[in-house]
């Protein structure tokens, strides 16, 4: 046998197999996060061009079960469920896509000025942030209710800005650990302004920490938008948000379960979906973590 058998024969490294393993798990859990998430959003695209019913239709006869002209039935009113799910999806992504990109950009803006904030105004930024963080989204959204009207827009507006107060903490953090590496001192020697800094060499290696963070606050405003909605503060009929198909179906779950367990398990796959997909980011995007779980 010449060395080249012996080469091509050889056995894998003990840690190898592991590690081929663990990548395949890591994976595999961000293809399940995308199926999952991709099936809601085919959903909510699809709603855009077609729904088999007008959201204010009331012909379907009261609580009919799944048929052939209702595949999910009817709620207590007549409308076609299924077709209040199509919608709830398209309201779900809109509230889940409108509360981060507000949150992204109120969040890091802050972020930013409070990593290079000093002293007092340091200690001024970090305790509104932590005041932010503890006041009560619902409250947050009963008073821009209170001041606008109860709207999917009133609610992505409450629900973004209480997310940017966690956002813009996470990037003060991660700002100024970037901030005190030795190739900053070394940009700042060199005549390099902040501006140039920040976008050369700050965001960059912050961006992979911040896309999984984003994506965990997506499925959390999912959730927050479907919590306001089944207390009347969401998106108003005939918008079919899936909090507001819970609320009106508790009063005949035992009669037909569908209109409650339709929109309950969509919101759980989505919510599920996307925090599979944030881990599959974190493990994909930041190479500390995946240097510890190899």
């Amino acid at each position: 046998m010449t060395d080249l058998d012996l080469k091509e024969t050889a056995v894998p490294a003990p840690g190898s197999t592991r590690r081929t393993k663990a990548s395949s798990g890591r994976s595999a859990t961000l293809v399940v996060g995308c199926v999952l998430t991709g099936l809601i959003v085919l959903l909510a695209v699809v709603s855009y061009f077609w729904l088999p019913y007008s959201t204010d239709d009331t012909s379907g006869g009261r609580l009919d079960g799944p048929g052939a002209s209702h595949l999910l039935g009817t709620d207590k009113l007549g409308r076609d469920l299924f077709t209040q799910l199509m919608t709830g999806a398209r309201i779900a992504m809109q509230a889940g896509l409108g509360s981060v990109l507000i949150a992204a950009l109120l969040g890091v803006t802050l972020g930013v000025l409070a990593a290079f904030a000093q002293g007092w105004l340091d200690d001024t930024l970090s305790a509104f942030l932590d005041i932010l963080i503890a006041f009560p989204t619902l409250l947050l959204a009963m008073l821009i209710v209170a001041a606008r009207s109860a709207t999917l827009s009133s609610a992505i507006l409450a629900i973004g800005l209480a997310q940017s107060a966690v956002v813009a903490r996470l990037v003060r953090i991660l700002v100024k650990r970037v901030l005190s590496q030795d190739y900053i001192t070394a940009s700042r020697t060199s005549g390099t302004s902040w501006p140039r800094i920040v976008a050369g060499h700050v965001l960059p290696n912050i961006w992979p920490t911040l896309v999984v963070n984003l994506a965990l606050q997506f499925g959390l405003a999912v959730l927050a938008e479907a919590g306001l909605s089944y207390l009347g503060l969401g998106a108003p009929p005939p918008n079919a948000s899936w909090g507001r198909m819970l609320q009106e179906a508790q009063a005949t779950f035992t009669t037909a379960p569908a209109g409650a367990l339709a929109p309950g398990i969509l919101l759980v796959l989505l919510v599920v979906g996307v925090n599979l997909v944030a881990d599959g980011l974190r493990d994909t995007l930041d190479p500390a973590t995946r240097r510890r779980r190899a």
